[in-house]
C-alpha cells in the first residue's frame, strides 16, 4: 500500500534535509533482485537482508530510505545508498 501523499511531502532526509519521494516500482523490484543475491549494502557496509516494501528516495537520487511494513525506516545509518548521482528517480 503507497504511503500517504500529504505525509511523504512533510518527509525530509535528515542528513541533508532535502525532500524525499516515494521510489518507483522498478526502482524496487531492482533492490530487491540485489537485496536476493546478497549484494544490496546499508550505508554501514552490511548486507539488506530484508526485501523492501517501498523506499523514500532522496531528491538528490543518491539515497534511499527502506520503507517496511508501511513505515519508513528514516535512520541515515538505515539508508540504501545508490551508485552515483545517475539513480534513477522515483
Amino acid at each position: 500500500m503507497p504511503l500517504d501523499p500529504e505525509f511523504v511531502a512533510m518527509l525530509r532526509c535528515p542528513e541533508s534535509r532535502q525532500p524525499v519521494a516515494e521510489a518507483s516500482a522498478d526502482l524496487l523490484l531492482s533492490l530487491n533482485a540485489r537485496i536476493r543475491d546478497s549484494s544490496l549494502l546499508d550505508r554501514n557496509g552490511k548486507p539488506v537482508r530484508r526485501e523492501l516494501d517501498g523506499g523514500l528516495l532522496r531528491e538528490d537520487g543518491t539515497l534511499l530510505y527502506p520503507v517496511w511494513d508501511d513505515l519508513p525506516d528514516m535512520l541515515v545509518q538505515d539508508a540504501i545508498p545508490l551508485e552515483g548521482s545517475q539513480a534513477p528517480k522515483a
